[in-house]
């Protein structure tokens, strides 16, 4: 069995590594809610984005070179091409483009909080990931085996998992 200055010595790094995350984790804990509106237009403001193509295009032509993810063609004529995101003017070869997005701040969060293996703030992100997993050992290694408080840790923390995996089990 470890020695009481061992558990001393798991709860001290669990302190300073938990006001060093706290930071991190409210940026996550913000980003992450915001996320969960992202199919609502709340705290989204329209931008309006003028682009050059080539004068004549058809709407499906125009699509792949807007690389704008759900843009449609709603309505053609000889001169204009109507999308669901804007306009494209035939002779002129000008597109408007009006969508919603976030302010660059909220942007900023979110690119952080979808961050993949192709982006430079990954690194943060599996960081960050070590950390919980930390938190997540040390917290059992913070308190002697033998006392109640470790034996009623263990049960809170598995009806944590039961109660998680069921969520997302019958929750999607």
């Amino acid at each position: 069995m470890a020695s009481p200055k061992f558990h001393m010595a798991f709860r001290k790094y669990h302190r300073w590594l938990g006001f060093f995350l706290a930071g991190i984790m409210g940026v996550y804990a913000l980003s992450g809610i915001l996320l969960i509106f992202r199919p609502t237009d709340i705290l989204k403001y329209e931008q309006t984005e003028t682009r050059q193509f080539e004068s004549n295009l058809s709407g499906v032509d125009l699509l792949p070179l807007l690389k704008i993810r759900g843009s449609k063609v709603t309505d053609e004529n000889a001169d204009v091409v109507v999308l669901n995101v804007g306009q494209y003017d035939k002779n002129s070869g000008e597109a408007t483009i009006t969508k919603k997005d976030y302010p660059l701040v909220l942007a900023k969060m979110v690119k952080l909080h979808k961050a993949t293996n192709n982006s430079p703030l990954f690194w943060l992100n599996i960081s960050f990931g070590l950390g919980l997993l930390f938190f997540v050992i040390s917290a059992f290694l913070m308190f002697i085996p033998k006392l109640p408080m470790y034996k009623n840790g263990l049960k809170i923390a598995g009806l944590g998992a039961i109660v998680t995996i069921l969520a997302v089990a019958f929750g999607s």
